[in-house]
């Protein structure tokens, strides 16, 4: 019962919505704003699901030493059917925000309207979804651009978008562009060390593809010590700058520094194969760190 939950959860990307939702929220909390309207959190988490389901249910190859493959051709219908479901819900919810929020979004800055448009134009172009096929690019086979590509979308979902609905919820903006810049950068350099942490999952097959992802193109070794640390390094470095402009008390940049830490000593864990559930589980669930450390260090620490 409990594999068949953990199943269901992190192959059905389930987790990935959960991790959306919590890191949004965590964005709000770390920006002392208040909290979006619930149907931002639900259609996030229905966008997030379908995304990163959305490459899975158009595999027309099964490799029978994939599990994640496996899991997918044997519960074909129920995804399809939870695609169609999640799809839908995300879909009534954001015409819902649009129709009782959409008039206050002419007040965003010019700049911001760009990154409205520019988030979903990378993701659909990493997907190559047929919209924008004439383009004839493809970013999921850029190698090395593979893992700030998708980092850079996940911050747009989790960082941006959270922001520019409070926004138009609250009728103002009122954030610094400077506490927006650190605190997006502390995120794109987080997901994108965690994106080439996958990507060794994937050493074998890359290779056979050629596709020159860090690993492939430099190893394991010096993808961590040359990159992986260096990456994390700037993250945390972003988050002091963060931390400095919002004057945040020594405990909280203590719990905020966890998942960083953390990071590095997954990353040194990896020099050992591992099952595609321990990338799933302990990789990914670094996000779900992440956001709960930021949101226990500006809720409980005060000092």
């Amino acid at each position: 019962m409990w594999k068949r939950f953990t199943d269901l959860l992190l192959f059905g990307n389930y987790f990935y919505g959960c991790c959306a939702v919590a890191l949004a929220i965590e964005t709000n909390l770390q920006l002392g704003l208040t909290l979006n309207h619930p149907a931002f959190y639900i259609a996030l988490f229905c966008g997030s699901v379908v995304y990163y389901t959305y490459a899975y249910i158009n595999e027309h190859y099964v490799d029978v030493q994939n599990a994640r493959a496996l899991w997918y051709y044997h519960h074909a219908h129920f995804i399809r059917g939870s695609q169609w479901t999640l799809g839908i819900t995300g879909v009534v919810c954001t015409a819902y925000l649009l129709f009782r929020y959409g008039s206050a979004l002419v007040h965003l800055p010019v700049g911001y309207w760009g990154l409205v448009f520019l988030f979903p134009v990378v993701a659909a172009l990493y997907y190559d979804i047929p919209l924008f096929r004439p383009l004839r690019l493809n970013l999921r086979r850029t190698g090395w651009m593979k893992p700030f590509v998708i980092g850079f979308v996940w911050t747009g979902a989790v960082a941006i978008y959270p922001l520019i609905w409070h926004a138009a919820e609250a009728g103002l903006w009122k954030i610094s562009p400077y506490h927006i810049a650190w605190f997006s950068l502390k995120n794109w350099m987080f997901i994108t060390v965690l994106c080439i942490m996958f990507d060794i999952k994937d050493y074998a097959s890359d290779s056979n593809k050629q596709l020159k992802t860090f690993v492939v193109r430099v190893g394991l070794r010096k993808t961590l010590f040359f990159i992986i640390i260096p990456l994390t390094v700037l993250g945390l470095f972003s988050f002091f700058c963060f931390a400095a402009l919002n004057h945040f008390p020594a405990g909280r940049i203590v719990a905020n520094t966890i998942p960083f830490v953390w990071m590095v000593w997954v990353g040194w864990s990896l020099h050992e194969r591992k099952n595609i559930l321990y990338y799933l589980a302990v990789i990914d669930g670094l996000m779900m760190v992440k956001a709960i450390c930021g949101i226990i260090g500006i809720t409980l620490i005060k000092i």
